[in-house]
């Protein structure tokens, strides 16, 4: 009778504890992402905390994106050691690819859409067009600061010790049942941006009434606590999105990489306006 009781209650989420630890696909690129976004974040939680202080003046544009340059270039550190770590708990061995990418991939994309848009702006003789010396200046403080930082915080990572997994992952992996309309990708997507997009929908529409009427946005201590309301959504949002996934005996490598967009999309969707206003 036990036994049977025990196998009863054997459902859901508890049917894939053996498969949930299993080391995702493209796991190299998940991490490098993971360490990338742990950089941004900080950045932005730094930067909009001495905005609040009123260390930075928003007045003077060029100060919150000096602050946020500078701290962007010297927080490689823990992106590196970030993504190391999370990389060397895949099981991954190619730590000389993982910090390279780290150090390379984001930033790159970053620079080049931004040299793209700077050229545009050289042949139309626009006044807005950042100087050649200022980027030569951008890329010497990524390959002489941030670059070393990435690869001293990924050297220290990846000598700690292993994330252990609580329980014994399965060498069979478990197969997928049929999912529901909410546990796909697309769904689960939309409904996780929900919930982020309405607590900071109002002081979005502030931030865009400013930009549209070329006006300065004033109310940095409204938009810190915002921010933090919406971290704190997004977490929440990810956790209970992840136990509808496991409930649905959907195991990893499939939910990690929808789970992470459903958390950081709504996230760059909402910071981007402060960065657009500012910089």
């Amino acid at each position: 009778i036990d036994a049977g009781e025990d196998a009863q209650e054997e459902y859901g989420w508890k049917l894939v504890h053996g498969d949930v630890f299993r080391p995702p696909r493209r796991g190299m690129l998940l991490s490098v992402l993971v360490g990338s976004g742990v950089q941004v974040f900080i950045m932005t939680l730094i930067t909009l905390l001495f905005a609040c202080l009123g260390f930075l003046s928003p007045a003077n544009r060029g100060a919150l994106m000096t602050c946020a340059m500078v701290l962007y270039v010297c927080l490689g550190f823990p992106a590196g050691y970030v993504a190391a770590r999370l990389y060397k708990s895949f099981g991954g061995e190619k730590w000389k690819s993982n910090v390279i990418l780290t150090s390379m991939l984001c930033p790159g994309i970053v620079f080049a859409l931004f040299f793209i848009m700077n050229l545009i702006l050289w042949y139309k003789g626009s006044s807005a067009a950042i100087p050649f010396t200022t980027l030569l200046a951008l890329l010497a403080l990524w390959f002489l600061v941030s670059v070393p930082l990435t690869f001293v915080g990924s050297f220290f990572g990846y000598r700690k010790w292993c994330l252990e997994n609580p329980v014994r992952t399965n060498q069979i992996p478990r197969q997928i049942p049929e999912q529901s309309i909410y546990t796909q990708p697309l769904p689960g997507i939309v409904m996780g941006g929900v919930l982020p997009f309405g607590c900071i929908f109002i002081q979005l529409f502030f931030i865009l009434n400013s930009i549209w009427s070329s006006q300065t946005y004033y109310m940095f201590g409204f938009l810190f606590l915002v921010f933090l309301i919406l971290v704190i959504t997004c977490s929440e949002t990810t956790v209970l999105l992840c136990y509808f996934h496991l409930c649905a005996e959907v195991r990893l490598p499939f939910f990690p990489w929808q789970n992470i967009t459903m958390t950081f999309l709504p996230l760059l969707m909402n910071i981007t306006p402060f960065l657009i206003e500012n910089f």
